[in-house]
């Protein structure tokens, strides 16, 4: 089964944000909207209007060995249109306009459709695949407020430390390998940064475990003097980085001319690399991640099948094969039954919630610290994109 992987993760969030609270303001305000969860579901409208990541929503139109859509369609009579998109930030605007019933958001996005009201609260107990799902990744801060939960899990993944073996007398344990200057040094010129501000997560992640008088508890939840801190880091870094990469083709071709020799990664951009001597490590530190939800519009005009689509994403065979594409995770231990690589679970360390532990999944940076401290103000994410542009010079 081949994969497919985004050209872009990550975007720059509303540039008026405050607070998770204020991001409201970012929406349409439309009281017609409707947020509220359903008690229970009507007739199938015959269609759905689905709006995600590429490689999630596969009719065999890219590729006809793959395909879960048509499935579906057999299954539920729900005709499937998809967009997909290439940043958080152009589905929100996209989620705005009202045209698609389903959304599959990472978490830099999520919390924004709830503010915004362009989410309605979902019934899980209507989506029957639900209860298969890892517990660990139900009822999420990413998608969950006020005991409402607004989708439902899909997969996830880590970024991890991605190294030549042919450069390094030992295998690196820590992001220390491409935070610390003097291992920096050895590597100059040949150091890969992932392309975007969530990268300053990264940084204060490592800050966190190693200078403890910066009082980080949440590499997501920044004051100004934390920021600034990762920003210097960030800054000393740059000096010895050959490129940023938001390409994964670019990553690949870099780890196999030998152009780049350490950097930030994803498990699957690994997997892809034909050099033996390249190999990936879950730092000491932990890592950050992401995990994706799908998501009903609030102003969706096919609920119903809306619904139908969800429970179907979520079933063993559906999930199974759309993780395997994308190369990540599944949602479930059924899914992970389902797959036709035996050992793909295993390689992306599904249920193993020790693992999941030392991951810090994407969230949108906010005034109001996301870490529950209210005596200080928090960086949000307009601050990181003005830091990161800063820190690329």
């Amino acid at each position: 089964m081949k994969n497919t992987l985004r050209r872009g993760r990550v975007a720059a969030a509303c540039l008026t944000l405050l607070s998770v609270s204020v991001l409201s303001a970012c929406g349409s305000g439309d009281s017609d909207k409707k947020t509220e969860a359903v008690e229970k579901l009507g007739k199938t409208e015959g269609k759905v209007s689905i709006l995600a990541w590429p490689g999630y929503v596969e009719d065999g139109s890219n590729d006809p060995e793959v395909d879960w859509v048509s499935a579906f369609e057999e299954e539920t009579g729900c005709e499937v249109t998809s967009k997909s998109y290439g940043t958080s930030d152009e589905a929100f605007n996209l989620a705005k306009s009202g045209e698609y019933d389903v959304i599959a958001a990472s978490g830099d996005l999520s919390l924004r459709l709830v503010a915004s009201k362009e989410a309605q609260a979902i019934n899980t107990d209507l989506v029957p695949n639900y209860a298969n799902v890892y517990d660990f990744l139900k009822n999420t801060e990413w998608n969950t407020v006020d005991g409402k939960n607004y989708g439902v899990p899909h997969g996830y993944g880590a970024n991890l430390l991605m190294f030549n073996k042919s450069n390094f007398a030992e295998a690196p344990t820590s992001w220390g390998a491409v935070f610390d200057k003097a291992q920096l040094e050895k590597n100059k010129g040949k150091v890969t940064a992932y392309d975007s501000p969530i990268y300053i997560a990264d940084a204060a992640l490592y800050l966190m475990k190693t200078k403890p008088e910066l009082k980080i508890e949440n590499p997501y939840a920044l004051d100004q003097q934390q920021l600034d801190a990762a920003v210097a880091l960030l800054k000393e870094q740059r000096q010895y980085v050959g490129e940023y990469w938001s390409d994964y083709l670019k990553e690949i071709q870099a780890f196999e001319t030998g152009d780049s020799v350490v950097g930030t990664t994803w498990q699957v951009i690994k997997n892809n690399i034909k050099n033996k001597d390249v190999d990936v490590t879950l730092p000491t530190e932990g890592a950050t991640a992401w995990n994706d939800t799908w998501m009903l519009s609030s102003q969706a005009k096919n609920p119903n099948c809306a619904y139908k689509w969800m429970d179907y994403i979520l079933s063993p065979e559906a999930n199974a094969q759309a993780t395997e594409y994308f190369g990540e995770a599944p949602n479930s231990p059924e899914a992970c039954k389902k797959t036709t690589d035996p050992n793909h679970c295993a390689t992306f360390h599904a249920g193993d919630q020790d693992y999941a532990k030392q991951l810090w999944f994407w969230r949108t940076p906010v005034k109001k610290c996301l870490d529950g401290r209210t005596d200080v103000e928090c960086t949000d994410y307009s601050q990181w994109t003005e830091a990161w542009t800063e820190i690329k010079g």
